[in-house]
């Protein structure tokens, strides 16, 4: 079974020449633009050939059906996530409440920066969330955050730091899905950002007593 998922995401074959490459970026950004004006339920293959200027054999090449534009969409912007996570989680000249701070900052302005793919990512999840790909690449982002618990709290036990990391990450999760709905000025991310991050620290610092 989870050889059949893998299969219906991944992609046919990756691009090996620039002429290649270049067609599969015009098919991903019509994709985005499908998705972000017509929304995950009148997604299409077809409409995203369509609105690419490729034909939908040229678009099977790559990608076997709208399930797997979907993921590589939710992949790159996991990739993206991920490595916004990590650059600022393992840069230990800062110490951890100054780590924690900025990744509240660049996570709540990179969620509406992009509110509308995210959205209609979500909506498109059940697509794709149970996919070993997609436990993988969440997989990632929860290593990085445990591996920073025990720097930030290396005296408390394994399941402190695991429910610590847990809660920032369910938080932050869910606090900049629903803050990013509603268009926001930088002045409104910034305070928003700053009162979530003295919540995380104050937490921090209490668990670390």
């Amino acid at each position: 079974m989870a050889s059949a998922r893998k299969a219906q995401i991944s992609a046919r074959k990756q691009p090996q020449q620039a002429r290649s490459a270049d067609l599969v970026a015009a098919i991903l950004q019509a994709a985005v633009q499908v998705l972000t004006t017509e929304g995950a339920q009148r997604f299409t293959t077809a409409r995203v050939a369509e609105k690419a200027g490729v034909s939908i054999g040229s678009l099977y090449q790559y990608f076997p059906n709208k399930a797997a534009i979907l993921f590589r969409l939710q992949s790159d912007e996991w990739q993206q996530t991920t490595t916004l996570l990590h650059g600022i989680l393992d840069d230990q000249s800062r110490p951890p409440p100054v780590r924690l701070r900025a990744l509240v900052h660049a996570f709540l302005q990179s969620e509406c920066d992009e509110a509308a793919i995210r959205g209609a990512l979500d909506d498109a999840a059940p697509l794709y969330r149970d996919a070993p790909e997609s436990k993988e690449a969440q997989a990632r982002g929860h290593r990085a955050m445990q591996a920073f618990m025990r720097e930030a709290l290396p005296g408390a036990r394994p399941a402190e730091r695991a429910r610590a990391a847990d809660l920032i990450k369910m938080t932050l999760g869910q606090v900049g899905k629903h803050f990013s709905e509603t268009p926001r000025s930088r002045a409104e991310i910034t305070a928003y950002a700053d009162a979530m991050a003295d919540m995380f620290c104050a937490y921090l610092e209490k668990a670390g007593a």
